[in-house]
Protein backbone atom coordinates (compact mmCIF):
# COMPACT_ATOMS: atom_id res chain seq x y z
CA UNK A 1 0.00 0.00 0.00
CA UNK A 2 1.59 3.32 -1.45
CA UNK A 3 1.75 6.28 1.62
CA UNK A 4 0.07 8.94 0.17
CA UNK A 5 2.11 11.99 2.52
CA UNK A 6 -0.13 15.14 1.51
CA UNK A 7 -3.41 13.93 0.58
CA UNK A 8 -6.17 16.16 -1.57
CA UNK A 9 -7.62 17.47 2.12
CA UNK A 10 -4.15 18.87 2.91
CA UNK A 11 -4.36 20.66 0.13
CA UNK A 12 -7.94 21.94 0.12
CA UNK A 13 -7.24 23.08 3.73
CA UNK A 14 -3.67 24.96 2.20
CA UNK A 15 -6.06 26.72 -0.87
CA UNK A 16 -8.49 27.68 2.16
CA UNK A 17 -5.81 29.09 4.55
CA UNK A 18 -4.73 31.19 1.40
CA UNK A 19 -7.87 32.24 1.30
CA UNK A 20 -8.78 33.51 4.41
CA UNK A 21 -5.68 35.04 4.87
CA UNK A 22 -6.35 37.00 1.49
CA UNK A 23 -3.23 36.14 -0.02
CA UNK A 24 -2.39 34.32 -3.59
CA UNK A 25 1.39 33.50 -3.46
CA UNK A 26 1.29 30.14 -5.35
CA UNK A 27 2.66 27.04 -4.87
CA UNK A 28 1.95 24.29 -1.84
CA UNK A 29 5.12 23.16 -1.31
CA UNK A 30 7.50 25.91 -2.00
CA UNK A 31 6.73 29.20 -3.21
CA UNK A 32 6.17 28.78 -6.90
CA UNK A 33 7.73 31.75 -9.27
CA UNK A 34 11.38 30.79 -6.87
CA UNK A 35 10.71 26.94 -7.87
CA UNK A 36 10.85 27.67 -11.49
CA UNK A 37 13.21 30.06 -11.53
CA UNK A 38 15.48 27.66 -9.90
CA UNK A 39 14.32 24.51 -12.23
CA UNK A 40 12.46 25.50 -15.02
CA UNK A 41 9.81 23.11 -13.51
CA UNK A 42 7.14 23.21 -11.16
CA UNK A 43 7.06 19.81 -9.67
CA UNK A 44 8.77 20.60 -6.86
CA UNK A 45 6.29 23.21 -5.80
CA UNK A 46 3.21 20.78 -5.45
CA UNK A 47 2.35 17.60 -3.41
CA UNK A 48 2.04 14.36 -6.38
CA UNK A 49 -2.08 15.04 -5.35
CA UNK A 50 -1.84 18.17 -7.63
CA UNK A 51 -0.12 16.95 -10.24
CA UNK A 52 -1.83 13.95 -11.20
CA UNK A 53 -5.55 13.09 -12.07
CA UNK A 54 -5.11 9.31 -10.67
CA UNK A 55 -3.70 10.71 -7.40
CA UNK A 56 -6.41 13.33 -6.92
CA UNK A 57 -9.10 11.29 -7.66
CA UNK A 58 -8.50 8.02 -6.00
CA UNK A 59 -8.30 6.09 -9.10
CA UNK A 60 -12.15 7.05 -9.67
CA UNK A 61 -10.82 9.18 -13.34
CA UNK A 62 -6.66 7.98 -15.02
CA UNK A 63 -4.90 10.02 -16.93
CA UNK A 64 -5.78 8.43 -20.82
CA UNK A 65 -9.60 7.88 -19.14
CA UNK A 66 -12.30 9.99 -21.05
CA UNK A 67 -14.52 12.67 -18.74
CA UNK A 68 -18.03 11.71 -19.40
CA UNK A 69 -21.54 11.95 -18.03
CA UNK A 70 -20.95 8.87 -16.80
CA UNK A 71 -18.00 10.06 -14.66
CA UNK A 72 -18.37 13.70 -14.46
CA UNK A 73 -18.88 13.77 -10.35
CA UNK A 74 -15.80 12.29 -9.43
CA UNK A 75 -14.34 15.54 -11.23
CA UNK A 76 -17.42 17.92 -10.55
CA UNK A 77 -14.70 20.75 -8.53
CA UNK A 78 -12.02 20.47 -11.14
CA UNK A 79 -14.94 22.03 -13.47
CA UNK A 80 -16.22 25.56 -13.88
CA UNK A 81 -20.29 25.37 -14.27
CA UNK A 82 -21.06 25.85 -17.86
CA UNK A 83 -18.23 22.71 -18.77
CA UNK A 84 -19.62 20.75 -16.23
CA UNK A 85 -23.45 21.35 -17.40
CA UNK A 86 -21.91 20.22 -20.85
CA UNK A 87 -20.56 17.38 -20.34
CA UNK A 88 -23.46 16.39 -17.78
CA UNK A 89 -26.33 16.79 -20.06
CA UNK A 90 -25.59 17.73 -23.32
CA UNK A 91 -22.52 14.92 -24.45
CA UNK A 92 -19.49 16.66 -24.41
CA UNK A 93 -16.57 14.65 -23.68
CA UNK A 94 -13.00 15.75 -22.19
CA UNK A 95 -9.84 13.50 -22.87
CA UNK A 96 -7.47 13.19 -20.38
CA UNK A 97 -3.46 13.39 -20.55
CA UNK A 98 -0.56 13.87 -18.04
CA UNK A 99 0.49 17.02 -16.40
CA UNK A 100 2.78 19.08 -18.57
CA UNK A 101 5.01 20.68 -15.75
CA UNK A 102 8.12 21.85 -17.93
CA UNK A 103 7.27 26.09 -18.10
CA UNK A 104 8.84 26.26 -21.07
CA UNK A 105 6.26 24.42 -22.60
CA UNK A 106 3.21 26.03 -21.06
CA UNK A 107 4.20 29.83 -22.97
CA UNK A 108 6.11 31.18 -25.63
CA UNK A 109 9.84 30.87 -24.87
CA UNK A 110 10.62 34.56 -25.19
CA UNK A 111 8.22 35.41 -22.98
CA UNK A 112 9.01 33.27 -20.28
CA UNK A 113 12.53 34.15 -20.46
CA UNK A 114 11.83 37.94 -19.85
CA UNK A 115 9.43 37.41 -17.39
CA UNK A 116 12.27 35.57 -15.09
CA UNK A 117 14.37 38.23 -16.57
CA UNK A 118 11.92 41.21 -15.74
CA UNK A 119 10.95 39.96 -12.33
CA UNK A 120 10.00 41.87 -9.46
CA UNK A 121 10.67 45.43 -11.03
CA UNK A 122 6.72 45.92 -12.49
CA UNK A 123 4.66 48.42 -10.28
CA UNK A 124 1.18 50.61 -10.70
CA UNK A 125 1.62 54.36 -11.08
CA UNK A 126 -1.16 56.59 -9.99
CA UNK A 127 -3.34 56.17 -12.77
CA UNK A 128 -2.92 52.21 -12.41
CA UNK A 129 -1.07 51.65 -15.64
CA UNK A 130 1.19 48.92 -14.52
CA UNK A 131 5.09 50.88 -15.27
CA UNK A 132 9.00 49.28 -14.39
CA UNK A 133 10.28 51.09 -11.14
CA UNK A 134 11.72 54.14 -13.74
CA UNK A 135 8.16 55.01 -14.64
CA UNK A 136 8.35 54.18 -18.11
CA UNK A 137 5.83 51.38 -19.73
CA UNK A 138 6.29 47.83 -18.98
CA UNK A 139 9.27 45.96 -20.77
CA UNK A 140 8.24 42.97 -21.36
CA UNK A 141 7.11 38.99 -20.20
CA UNK A 142 4.65 38.52 -17.36
CA UNK A 143 4.48 42.01 -15.10
CA UNK A 144 3.11 39.48 -11.63
CA UNK A 145 3.89 35.98 -12.46
CA UNK A 146 3.61 35.52 -8.80
CA UNK A 147 0.34 37.92 -8.42
CA UNK A 148 -1.11 38.30 -4.98
CA UNK A 149 -4.46 40.06 -6.17
CA UNK A 150 -6.85 39.56 -9.01
CA UNK A 151 -6.01 43.21 -10.29
CA UNK A 152 -2.35 41.88 -10.81
CA UNK A 153 -3.50 39.30 -12.77
CA UNK A 154 -6.11 40.52 -15.03
CA UNK A 155 -3.71 43.59 -15.66
CA UNK A 156 -0.76 40.80 -16.62
CA UNK A 157 -2.98 39.43 -19.04
CA UNK A 158 -4.08 42.31 -20.38
CA UNK A 159 -1.06 43.75 -21.21
CA UNK A 160 -0.62 40.84 -23.30
CA UNK A 161 -2.86 38.98 -24.70
CA UNK A 162 -1.10 35.86 -27.51
CA UNK A 163 2.18 36.29 -25.62
CA UNK A 164 4.07 37.39 -28.83
CA UNK A 165 5.08 40.46 -30.22
CA UNK A 166 3.48 39.83 -32.90
CA UNK A 167 0.80 37.51 -34.31
CA UNK A 168 -1.70 36.91 -37.30
CA UNK A 169 -4.01 34.02 -36.36
CA UNK A 170 -5.89 32.45 -39.35
CA UNK A 171 -9.24 31.43 -37.77
CA UNK A 172 -12.17 29.51 -38.45
CA UNK A 173 -14.93 30.15 -37.31
CA UNK A 174 -18.70 28.24 -36.76
CA UNK A 175 -22.23 29.44 -35.43
CA UNK A 176 -24.10 26.72 -34.06
CA UNK A 177 -27.72 26.78 -33.54
CA UNK A 178 -29.26 24.92 -30.14
CA UNK A 179 -30.16 21.88 -32.77
CA UNK A 180 -26.63 21.68 -33.82
CA UNK A 181 -27.08 23.22 -36.86
CA UNK A 182 -23.93 25.30 -38.20
CA UNK A 183 -25.63 27.97 -39.27
CA UNK A 184 -22.90 30.55 -40.12
CA UNK A 185 -19.16 29.36 -40.91
CA UNK A 186 -16.51 32.10 -41.11
CA UNK A 187 -13.07 32.58 -42.55
CA UNK A 188 -11.24 35.20 -40.25
CA UNK A 189 -7.92 36.89 -40.26
CA UNK A 190 -7.29 38.41 -36.69
CA UNK A 191 -3.86 39.77 -35.12
CA UNK A 192 -2.20 41.58 -32.54
CA UNK A 193 0.88 44.23 -32.24
CA UNK A 194 2.19 45.11 -29.36
CA UNK A 195 3.77 48.68 -29.43
CA UNK A 196 5.70 47.89 -25.97
CA UNK A 197 6.92 45.23 -23.55
CA UNK A 198 8.28 43.74 -26.71
CA UNK A 199 10.65 40.87 -26.41
CA UNK A 200 11.42 39.61 -30.23
CA UNK A 201 10.88 42.10 -32.40
CA UNK A 202 13.34 45.43 -33.29
CA UNK A 203 13.15 48.68 -31.46
CA UNK A 204 12.69 46.63 -28.13
CA UNK A 205 11.33 47.17 -25.96
CA UNK A 206 9.27 49.93 -27.20
CA UNK A 207 8.01 50.98 -30.95
CA UNK A 208 10.04 54.10 -31.15
CA UNK A 209 6.75 56.43 -31.35
CA UNK A 210 4.27 54.24 -30.06
CA UNK A 211 4.97 54.09 -26.62
CA UNK A 212 1.39 55.41 -25.59
CA UNK A 213 0.00 52.51 -27.40
CA UNK A 214 -0.30 48.93 -25.64
CA UNK A 215 -1.42 47.52 -29.10
CA UNK A 216 -2.83 47.28 -32.31
CA UNK A 217 -5.42 44.91 -33.04
CA UNK A 218 -7.36 44.37 -36.08
CA UNK A 219 -9.98 41.37 -37.72
CA UNK A 220 -10.94 40.91 -41.26
CA UNK A 221 -13.69 38.87 -42.21
CA UNK A 222 -13.15 36.83 -45.59
CA UNK A 223 -15.97 34.62 -45.68
CA UNK A 224 -18.75 33.75 -46.84
CA UNK A 225 -19.06 36.72 -49.63
CA UNK A 226 -21.71 38.59 -47.28
CA UNK A 227 -19.56 39.45 -44.92
CA UNK A 228 -16.36 39.46 -47.38
CA UNK A 229 -14.42 42.79 -46.61
CA UNK A 230 -15.53 43.35 -43.37
CA UNK A 231 -13.12 44.54 -41.15
CA UNK A 232 -11.97 46.25 -37.76
CA UNK A 233 -9.21 47.90 -35.96
CA UNK A 234 -8.77 48.62 -32.68
CA UNK A 235 -5.63 51.39 -31.16
CA UNK A 236 -5.36 50.93 -27.49
CA UNK A 237 -4.08 53.49 -25.52
CA UNK A 238 -1.28 52.48 -23.33
CA UNK A 239 -3.44 54.08 -20.30
CA UNK A 240 -6.00 51.60 -19.55
CA UNK A 241 -8.42 54.13 -17.98
CA UNK A 242 -9.26 54.87 -21.72
CA UNK A 243 -10.94 52.84 -24.50
CA UNK A 244 -9.45 51.74 -27.69
CA UNK A 245 -10.08 53.73 -30.95
CA UNK A 246 -12.52 51.18 -33.12
CA UNK A 247 -12.08 51.78 -36.57
CA UNK A 248 -14.70 49.46 -39.13
CA UNK A 249 -15.04 49.20 -43.10
CA UNK A 250 -18.29 47.96 -44.31
CA UNK A 251 -18.12 47.08 -47.77
CA UNK A 252 -21.59 48.36 -48.05
CA UNK A 253 -20.55 51.87 -47.45
CA UNK A 254 -17.05 52.37 -49.13
CA UNK A 255 -15.33 53.97 -46.34
CA UNK A 256 -13.92 53.80 -42.66
CA UNK A 257 -16.52 54.83 -39.94
CA UNK A 258 -15.30 55.40 -36.46
CA UNK A 259 -17.73 52.73 -34.11
CA UNK A 260 -18.68 53.44 -30.63
CA UNK A 261 -15.84 51.86 -28.49
CA UNK A 262 -17.75 51.02 -25.57
CA UNK A 263 -20.37 48.57 -27.15
CA UNK A 264 -17.76 46.10 -26.58
CA UNK A 265 -20.65 43.03 -25.66
CA UNK A 266 -22.27 42.46 -29.02
CA UNK A 267 -21.01 39.77 -31.92
CA UNK A 268 -19.53 41.86 -34.97
CA UNK A 269 -21.04 39.85 -37.12
CA UNK A 270 -24.24 37.79 -37.40
CA UNK A 271 -24.45 34.52 -35.69
CA UNK A 272 -22.19 34.51 -33.56
CA UNK A 273 -21.56 34.65 -29.60
CA UNK A 274 -17.95 35.65 -29.27
CA UNK A 275 -18.36 39.68 -28.01
CA UNK A 276 -14.70 42.35 -28.23
CA UNK A 277 -15.23 41.59 -24.42
CA UNK A 278 -14.69 37.79 -24.31
CA UNK A 279 -11.34 37.96 -26.07
CA UNK A 280 -8.84 36.49 -23.71
CA UNK A 281 -11.33 36.58 -21.28
CA UNK A 282 -9.89 40.68 -21.01
CA UNK A 283 -11.02 41.77 -24.26
CA UNK A 284 -11.71 45.71 -21.95
CA UNK A 285 -9.27 48.13 -20.82
CA UNK A 286 -8.12 47.26 -17.35
CA UNK A 287 -10.06 50.02 -15.34
CA UNK A 288 -13.37 49.51 -17.07
CA UNK A 289 -13.90 46.74 -15.05
CA UNK A 290 -13.30 46.88 -11.29
CA UNK A 291 -14.15 45.17 -8.14
CA UNK A 292 -11.49 42.30 -8.55
CA UNK A 293 -11.09 39.96 -6.23
CA UNK A 294 -10.13 36.46 -5.49
CA UNK A 295 -12.78 34.51 -4.92
CA UNK A 296 -11.11 30.76 -4.80
CA UNK A 297 -8.21 28.92 -5.54
CA UNK A 298 -7.57 25.12 -6.39
CA UNK A 299 -6.98 22.45 -8.81
CA UNK A 300 -8.73 22.57 -12.28
CA UNK A 301 -8.99 20.65 -15.42
CA UNK A 302 -7.78 22.53 -18.85
CA UNK A 303 -6.80 22.42 -22.04
CA UNK A 304 -2.88 23.18 -21.92
CA UNK A 305 -1.02 21.33 -24.45
CA UNK A 306 -1.33 18.55 -27.39
CA UNK A 307 -4.66 20.54 -28.93
CA UNK A 308 -2.21 21.52 -32.14
CA UNK A 309 -4.09 18.93 -34.94
CA UNK A 310 -0.54 18.05 -36.42
CA UNK A 311 -1.97 15.18 -38.62
CA UNK A 312 -4.29 17.79 -40.38
CA UNK A 313 -2.30 19.33 -43.26
CA UNK A 314 -4.39 22.43 -42.27
CA UNK A 315 -4.55 21.57 -38.61
CA UNK A 316 -8.29 21.23 -38.51
CA UNK A 317 -9.94 19.86 -35.40
CA UNK A 318 -12.48 17.30 -34.61
CA UNK A 319 -16.14 17.53 -32.60
CA UNK A 320 -18.21 15.82 -30.77
CA UNK A 321 -21.57 15.88 -29.07
CA UNK A 322 -24.73 18.17 -29.07
CA UNK A 323 -27.62 16.97 -31.22
CA UNK A 324 -25.77 16.55 -34.36
CA UNK A 325 -21.80 15.27 -32.90
CA UNK A 326 -20.63 18.81 -34.32
CA UNK A 327 -21.33 21.22 -31.04
CA UNK A 328 -17.73 20.58 -29.34
CA UNK A 329 -14.24 20.52 -30.46
CA UNK A 330 -12.28 16.72 -29.20
CA UNK A 331 -10.95 18.22 -26.36
CA UNK A 332 -7.74 17.14 -23.79
CA UNK A 333 -7.54 18.32 -20.97
CA UNK A 334 -4.94 18.20 -17.63
CA UNK A 335 -4.60 18.97 -14.47
CA UNK A 336 -3.45 22.47 -13.53
CA UNK A 337 -2.17 22.00 -9.88
CA UNK A 338 -3.62 25.03 -8.93
CA UNK A 339 -5.83 27.55 -10.43
CA UNK A 340 -6.71 30.95 -8.91
CA UNK A 341 -10.29 32.35 -9.42
CA UNK A 342 -10.77 36.22 -9.91
CA UNK A 343 -14.12 38.18 -10.04
CA UNK A 344 -14.60 41.40 -11.45
CA UNK A 345 -17.74 43.76 -12.73
CA UNK A 346 -18.23 46.11 -15.76
CA UNK A 347 -17.88 49.64 -14.17
CA UNK A 348 -18.24 51.51 -17.39
CA UNK A 349 -20.82 50.05 -19.04
CA UNK A 350 -24.55 51.11 -18.51
CA UNK A 351 -25.94 48.53 -21.25
CA UNK A 352 -23.73 45.35 -20.62
CA UNK A 353 -25.56 42.36 -20.49
CA UNK A 354 -23.33 40.79 -18.00
CA UNK A 355 -23.00 41.87 -13.92
CA UNK A 356 -19.64 40.01 -13.56
CA UNK A 357 -17.54 37.18 -14.72
CA UNK A 358 -15.64 34.71 -13.61
CA UNK A 359 -12.17 33.93 -14.65
CA UNK A 360 -9.94 30.51 -13.54
CA UNK A 361 -5.84 31.64 -14.25
CA UNK A 362 -3.42 29.42 -14.20
CA UNK A 363 -1.35 30.08 -11.28
CA UNK A 364 1.98 29.15 -12.84
CA UNK A 365 1.74 31.40 -16.14
CA UNK A 366 -1.32 34.04 -15.71
CA UNK A 367 -3.13 32.15 -18.45
CA UNK A 368 -6.92 32.27 -18.99
CA UNK A 369 -8.40 28.62 -18.23
CA UNK A 370 -11.75 29.87 -18.64
CA UNK A 371 -14.41 32.65 -18.24
CA UNK A 372 -18.35 32.38 -17.41
CA UNK A 373 -20.13 36.02 -17.26
CA UNK A 374 -23.34 36.31 -15.07
CA UNK A 375 -26.65 37.61 -16.25
CA UNK A 376 -28.18 40.77 -14.25
CA UNK A 377 -30.25 38.51 -11.88
CA UNK A 378 -26.95 36.41 -11.12
CA UNK A 379 -27.64 33.70 -13.25
CA UNK A 380 -24.64 31.91 -15.13
CA UNK A 381 -24.78 33.12 -18.82
CA UNK A 382 -22.12 32.45 -21.02
CA UNK A 383 -18.58 30.91 -21.23
CA UNK A 384 -15.39 30.81 -22.84
CA UNK A 385 -12.62 28.21 -23.01
CA UNK A 386 -10.15 27.57 -25.08
CA UNK A 387 -7.37 24.97 -25.54
CA UNK A 388 -3.51 26.19 -26.15
CA UNK A 389 -0.80 24.16 -27.05
CA UNK A 390 2.93 23.83 -28.03
CA UNK A 391 3.01 23.26 -32.05
CA UNK A 392 5.23 20.39 -31.71
CA UNK A 393 4.19 16.81 -32.19
CA UNK A 394 7.51 14.17 -32.37
CA UNK A 395 9.38 14.81 -36.10
CA UNK A 396 6.63 17.69 -36.66
CA UNK A 397 6.70 21.23 -35.73
CA UNK A 398 5.78 24.51 -36.32
CA UNK A 399 9.19 27.22 -35.09
CA UNK A 400 9.07 30.07 -33.57
CA UNK A 401 12.56 31.51 -34.48
CA UNK A 402 14.52 28.84 -32.66
CA UNK A 403 11.76 27.46 -30.51
CA UNK A 404 8.33 25.19 -31.29
CA UNK A 405 5.60 28.12 -31.83
CA UNK A 406 3.42 28.38 -29.04
CA UNK A 407 -0.47 29.54 -29.00
CA UNK A 408 -4.22 28.54 -28.55
CA UNK A 409 -5.64 26.20 -30.51
CA UNK A 410 -9.35 26.32 -30.43
CA UNK A 411 -12.24 28.27 -28.22
CA UNK A 412 -15.73 27.64 -27.11
CA UNK A 413 -18.41 30.52 -27.02
CA UNK A 414 -21.13 29.16 -25.50
CA UNK A 415 -24.38 31.01 -23.90
CA UNK A 416 -26.24 28.66 -21.63
CA UNK A 417 -29.47 30.54 -22.01
CA UNK A 418 -29.87 29.80 -25.99
CA UNK A 419 -27.85 26.68 -26.23
CA UNK A 420 -26.14 28.60 -28.87
CA UNK A 421 -22.41 27.96 -29.91
CA UNK A 422 -19.42 29.85 -31.28
CA UNK A 423 -16.66 27.29 -32.08
CA UNK A 424 -13.43 28.90 -33.07
CA UNK A 425 -10.17 27.34 -34.66
CA UNK A 426 -6.70 28.30 -35.04
CA UNK A 427 -5.73 27.05 -38.64
CA UNK A 428 -2.99 26.55 -41.04
CA UNK A 429 -4.50 29.13 -43.76
CA UNK A 430 -8.11 30.40 -44.67
CA UNK A 431 -9.19 31.46 -48.05
CA UNK A 432 -7.06 34.59 -49.61
CA UNK A 433 -4.06 32.90 -48.57
CA UNK A 434 -3.48 34.02 -45.26
CA UNK A 435 -1.46 31.81 -43.13
CA UNK A 436 -0.74 31.69 -38.99
CA UNK A 437 2.34 33.36 -38.13
CA UNK A 438 4.18 35.45 -35.30
CA UNK A 439 6.85 37.84 -35.08
CA UNK A 440 6.63 39.35 -38.31
CA UNK A 441 7.03 43.23 -38.77
CA UNK A 442 5.08 43.21 -41.75
CA UNK A 443 2.16 42.81 -40.42
CA UNK A 444 1.33 46.29 -39.43
CA UNK A 445 1.32 47.86 -43.06
CA UNK A 446 -0.55 44.68 -44.48
CA UNK A 447 -2.92 44.53 -41.48
CA UNK A 448 -3.35 47.63 -39.05
CA UNK A 449 -3.15 50.54 -41.05
CA UNK A 450 -6.29 52.56 -42.58
CA UNK A 451 -4.80 51.61 -46.15
CA UNK A 452 -4.84 48.16 -45.10
CA UNK A 453 -8.77 48.31 -44.16
CA UNK A 454 -9.45 49.82 -47.14
CA UNK A 455 -7.07 47.23 -49.26
CA UNK A 456 -8.60 44.34 -47.81
CA UNK A 457 -12.10 45.42 -47.23
CA UNK A 458 -12.15 45.30 -51.38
Amino acid sequence: MRLIRFDREYSRRHFLRQMVRGTAAAGVLAPLWPTIAAEGDVSAAYPDELLSLDEYTGGKVTTGDVISADNVEHVRSLLDDIKYQQIRSMGRRLGTAPTTTDIMQLSPWDYIEATLRNQGRARFDASGNVVVDDGKPWIGGNPFPDATTGLELFASLTLSWGRHDASLYAVREHDLSVEGVVQYQYDTVWTELATVARVRLEPKPYWTGHEDKLRYQSVFFLYPHDVAGTSYLNIWPYDQNKFPELLGYLPAFKRIRVFPTNQRFEPLIPGGTLYLSDAWAAGDPLHTWGNYRIVGRGPFLAGMSGAWNADHPNWEHTTHGGPKGNTFWDTTVELIPEAIVVEAEPLRYRRAPVSRKRVWFDARTGLPLAMNTYDHKGEVYRSFDGAYSLYQKGDKAVMDGPHPYWSWSHVHAFDIQTGRMTRLELVKRIRGGHRTSCNDPAIYDQYMTRNALRRLGY
